[in-house]
């Protein structure tokens, strides 16, 4: 089981992420749930960290911003956080 710490790194880490590719094709929450099948307020509570995606919105996001699945995930993060054999 992943411990709560490593969720919120995770999940904040990707949200981080999220943001920089939203700005970097200078949307609005509101425009890129324009371009996607996802309610702003919720675009806007991913990017916090506060909501663990499926990957049903991932593909919504890839859609939206025109990005690969690869490019949501470029960022680093301690595996070793996660107390797991590699």
């Amino acid at each position: 089981m992943i411990n709560d710490d490593s969720r919120e790194v995770f999940l904040k880490l990707f949200g981080d992420n999220l943001k920089k590719y939203r700005k970097n094709k200078k949307f609005s929450y509101r425009k890129l749930a324009q371009h996607c099948d996802l309610d702003f307020s919720y675009i806007s509570k991913i990017e916090k960290g506060e909501v663990n995606v499926t990957l049903e919105t991932i593909l919504e996001l890839m859609k939206g911003l025109d990005l690969p699945a690869k490019e949501f995930f470029d960022f680093d993060f301690d595996l070793d956080r996660l107390n797991v054999v590699k």
